[in-house]
């Protein structure tokens, strides 16, 4: 299982990304895409919304089962990857460069309530 050490981690298993501008990518992690197995479909949230930390904004389905895609952290969706729903195997492939969504934090310092890398292994492997 992959974590790499720039990214932050929830519990739902999704990764953030602080990007220059203030922003943040979204995406599952290796973990999550591991358990779920061939991804055969995605929803993305839509551009625009605003959602609250935890709460589900986006659906994720293999040939196991569908889940939850949780947010991170508060803000507003700002971009979608409008490629992934036509080819979401790519998340299988690549789970930490296929990013689903884009979003501006309601208050930045909320990704400081998230896992580092070790504690999501940790967090993992339960």
């Amino acid at each position: 299982m992959k974590t790499p050490e720039h990214l932050k981690y929830s519990e739902t298993h999704e990764w953030i990304k602080a990007e220059a501008d203030g922003t943040f990518e979204v995406g599952i992690t290796d973990h999550a895409q591991e358990v779920l197995g061939d991804i055969v479909f995605l929803e993305l949230p839509p551009v625009g919304k605003r959602f609250a930390q935890g709460e589900a904004c986006a659906v994720i389905e293999s040939v196991k089962a569908a889940s939850d895609i949780n947010m991170p952290v508060a803000g507003v969706v700002i971009a979608a990857n409008e490629d992934l729903p036509q080819s979401p195997e790519q998340i299988n492939a690549d789970a930490y460069g296929a990013w689903m969504f884009r979003i501006k934090p309601d208050n930045a310092a909320d990704i400081g309530g998230l896992m580092d890398a070790a504690a999501y292994a940790g967090h993992a492997a339960k």
